[in-house]
């Protein structure tokens, strides 16, 4: 009985997360946004769409990435039906005195008139509109009888240049997709050959008997794997360390609670370490790429060191006060045997190259995708993993950032970024302000919504703020990306907010209230830490 209502409301949930997302792509074809484009209002209605199927997951996330990349290539794309043969449709101005003209009223937009200067290229002029009608009376200094007026200011093809399908399609071989798939291979392998079970337990052995120092042994094994493994991972295979401890302690010791507790919390905070760490650090990568605005694997280590850092040292010491252990000393087994077959000597040493090269990116300059390119070769040709291996990697993952960067493509092309943050005076509230209100929301929402998926909503409105200089003078692309990835990846109040919550939730050691207590104080406490990164510290990285 209990099964049955489970599915009816899931498929409620279902129905109405379809029937929202529809109702989300429809609302910007029936209704005009000023000074948005059709293009533009095409693309609001694949972002609103995306985000109703994120947040609602009628169909699985990474499906909802494949949909946004298909109807991309269907509606935006040079080669699509609606661009592949259009052309802008034009008539000539009637004169009807000095620098008086009648012109069909589709062909104005507000006081803006757009000139033909062929078949699928425009110019626009500003006009006085003296009288409204079907036909409407402008005076322009500008126009000219032999000039050829575009008769549907609302055609596609104006404030768009379609590009070609494959600048979506090629999200799939974007850089940042390929880093992700070295981090993914590097990990799949250290578990296949118990590399990451074994550099716990060599890392957990200085850090004693006493149950506190036991969890941040913990903490910062976990935080140093996640890193350069998903947090999911890594938090699964940490757990596996955690658990057994768990078993052995009293229902009644709070030591339970802090163990379960402390692996989740530090795989979040840890996966801010690296490039490769979380998908919303390499959202944060793939769009200041777009913009000329490289950021090297090193740097960013440099750059999110201090709050990685600072943030574990908050959550253990949030951990220790809220759950005190009542034991005085556990003793850990911490047996590790290295294997010393081939192909595990081959993977110690594709990995070890592989991060070296990683960190060491500003002395030598080659780029963290193309170092990634070296496990996945590496670890193939040398059948460190096979094709079994290959299949069991976290495809959807890659989808979905793929999926995430062609959704920032098209909102910048087509005008939707720009347009979505105009409408705010930017330029009038100060830096940490702004940074504030960014920070806050990704924040909320992505306790809420996937982390990825906020950061995707994101950081396209503050490349569009920079871009533009709606933000002012003041505005920095980088710190405000720096700020928003951060406050994605500090969102952990709930079990749905990040996958390794989920996955500490399951155990059945803590409760919904407990990681509440916690995720409030590292949230709160990491935004802080992270603005005042903003002032203090970034700049001097980043100058």
């Amino acid at each position: 009985m209990l099964k049955k209502r489970s599915r009816v409301r899931d498929n409620r949930k279902v129905i109405l997360g379809l029937l929202l997302g529809l109702v989300g792509f429809c609302l910007p074809l029936f209704f005009e946004f000023e000074g948005l484009s059709m293009a533009g209002h095409l693309a609001m209605g694949i972002f609103l769409m995306a985000a109703v199927f994120w947040m609602f997951e009628p169909i699985p996330i990474y499906s909802t990435s494949m949909l946004v990349i298909f109807m991309q290539v269907v509606l935006l794309s040079a080669q699509g039906p609606l661009y592949r043969t259009a052309e802008l449709p034009g008539t000539k101005p009637d004169p009807v005195g000095e620098k008086i003209w009648r012109v069909p009223q589709t062909a104005l937009s507000n006081d803006t008139l757009y000139l033909k200067t062929g078949d699928k290229s425009y110019e626009s002029i500003g006009v006085e509109i003296l009288q409204q009608g079907e036909k409407t009376l402008i005076r322009s200094e500008e126009l000219r009888e032999d000039q050829v007026v575009v008769k549907q200011a609302r055609h596609p093809l104006i404030g768009y240049s379609p590009v070609s399908y494959t600048e979506f399609f090629g999200t799939l071989a974007n850089p940042i997709i390929i880093l992700f798939l070295g981090g993914f291979m590097l990990a799949s392998a250290a578990v296949k050959y118990n590399l990451d079970k074994n550099l716990t337990s060599v890392l957990l052995k200085p850090f004693g008997r006493k149950p506190v120092f036991i969890v941040m042994g913990l903490m910062l094994v976990t935080a140093v794997l996640s890193a350069f493994m998903s947090n999911t991972a890594t938090t699964a295979m940490m757990m596996t360390v955690a658990i057994p401890i768990t078993m052995q302690v009293s229902q009644e010791d709070k030591f339970r609670i802090m163990l379960a507790l402390s692996i989740p919390i530090s795989a979040n905070i840890g996966g801010m370490a690296t490039p490769i760490g979380t998908p919303p650090n390499a959202i944060v990568i793939a769009a200041l790429n777009q913009q000329g605005v490289p950021i090297e694997f090193g740097t960013w280590m440099l750059l999110m060191f201090p709050l990685v850092l600072v943030l574990l040292l908050v959550a253990w010491s949030a951990m220790r006060f809220l759950y005190t252990p009542s034991l005085e000393s556990f003793k850990l087994d911490l047996t590790s045997s290295f294997l010393k077959s081939t192909k595990a000597i081959m993977l110690y040493a594709i990995f070890g190259l592989t991060v070296l090269l990683w960190v060491t990116e500003a002395s030598h300059g080659i780029p963290s995708g193309m170092v990634a390119f070296l496990p996945i070769t590496g670890l193939t040709v040398t059948s460190v993993l096979k094709k079994e291996d290959i299949r069991s990697l976290p495809w959807e993952v890659l989808w979905l950032v793929a999926g995430g960067i062609a959704l920032g493509i098209s909102m910048e092309n087509t005008g939707l970024a720009v347009w979505m943050v105009s409408s705010i005076s930017w330029e009038m509230l100060p830096q940490l302000m702004v940074l504030l209100v960014f920070g806050l929301v990704a924040w909320m929402l992505s306790n809420f919504l996937s982390n990825t998926v906020t950061a995707t909503l994101l950081i396209p409105l503050a490349v569009s703020m920079a871009t533009t200089g709606l933000a002012g003078e003041g505005f920095s692309l980088i710190i405000s990306a720096l700020v928003i990835g951060s406050a994605c990846n500090i969102a952990m109040l709930l079990p749905i907010s990040t996958p390794p919550n989920a996955i500490a939730m399951s155990t059945g050691f803590i409760k919904t209230n407990d990681m509440l207590k916690i995720g409030m104080v590292v949230g709160l406490l990491g935004l802080v830490l992270a603005l005042t990164l903003s002032m203090v510290y970034w700049p001097l990285i980043i100058k």
